[in-house]
């Protein structure tokens, strides 16, 4: 992502994200000493607040930005970076935004056991506010992503995919996330049981309009600006939509070599820009990319009817940024 572009567009949320911070410190805070060491070093790797940002920008657009908005950015952060620190366990990372891993630091047993308990803390601070709402939408994120997780495993050992079970995968793994925050925003600040589906329904077209762009961003990219190798996907053999969009408009032979490159996990350079190339030739990647923009429209229609202030200006911005940014 764009350090500026995110800076931007929280712009109108800073002085709640300072506060955000220290709040989040003391909730973060542990009386056993290897474990407040360990959560010290994550406050160290933390990225741009996205998730808050969103929880913000949401509860000001639907009413007004009250202290329940704290508690339920605190709530999506805390499970976020639970969801991070497990991630890399199940990739086996060796580094998360340019510093060690947990797990990498600390070997996977630490690492697994902080996941744990940063997802508690999340799920204690609803229970201690009473925000059984905020507790059922962030268990529900929990759930949809793991079993998207767990369906792309699958979907990877069978070495199948269409576009159905892609879109249900993205759904679960990225936009379940994205959405919470956008509807915890909003139930802090309204009643209104439309603002808040509405809002919901933002963040989950948000969500996977920011995934495919992360998908399309895999065949067009620079290693330099993408912050991780391009055709990285490739290599974990993974099929996503500009595969699969070019997939039904090439001949089938062709077709059948892409994807058996993809299959085999080739890490070979020429083999990742064969099927680079393959996706460029027959539009996977435009068809992708248009597919995301159609989506960014869809997010912007769905808070049309909200008010006009400077935190829907920034959730219109924040679905621009999603389908253009280079990172």
């Amino acid at each position: 992502m764009s350090d500026t572009s995110i800076r931007e567009i929280s712009a109108s949320v800073t002085t709640e994200l300072e506060r955000f911070d220290v709040y989040l410190r003391q909730q973060m805070r542990a009386r056993t000493a290897l474990l407040d060491t360990v959560i010290r070093y994550i406050l160290r790797q933390r990225g741009k607040r996205v998730r808050p940002t969103l929880v913000f920008l949401a509860a000001g657009a639907s009413g007004g930005i009250t202290d329940r908005s704290y508690v339920g950015a605190t709530m999506v952060e805390l499970l976020h970076t639970a969801t991070l620190v497990h991630d890399d366990v199940v990739d086996q990372a060796d580094e998360r935004r340019g510093l060690a891993s947990i797990n990498a630091v600390w070997k996977n047993k630490i690492a697994v056991l902080v996941g744990d308990y940063l997802l508690s803390k999340g799920l204690l601070i609803a229970v201690h506010h009473n925000e059984f709402d905020y507790l059922r939408l962030s268990s529900e994120a929990v759930r949809r992503m793991s079993e998207g997780e767990l369906l792309q495993i699958q979907k990877s050992r069978q070495k199948t995919l269409d576009e159905e079970t892609y879109f249900r995968i993205i759904s679960d793994k990225t936009a379940s996330l994205i959405s919470t925050c956008c509807e915890i925003g909003a139930i802090s600040a309204s009643g209104n049981t439309e603002i808040c589906a509405a809002m919901a329904r933002y963040g989950e077209l948000v969500g996977l309009a920011f995934q495919i762009r992360d998908d399309v961003l895999d065949y067009t990219s620079r290693s330099s600006i993408l912050g991780k190798p391009v055709g990285n996907d490739i290599r974990e053999g993974k099929i996503t939509l500009p595969l699969l969009y070019a997939s039904q408009l090439s001949p089938k032979s062709e077709t059948k070599d892409a994807v058996k490159i993809v299959k085999s996990k080739s890490g070979k350079r020429k083999d990742i820009d064969a099927v680079r190339m393959f996706v460029e030739q027959y539009n996977g990647v435009k068809l992708a990319q248009d597919k995301a923009v159609e989506l960014q429209q869809q997010a912007i229609a769905t808070i049309a009817s909200f008010p006009d202030s400077v935190y829907k200006s920034a959730l219109i911005d924040f679905a621009h940024f999603v389908v253009t940014r280079n990172s």
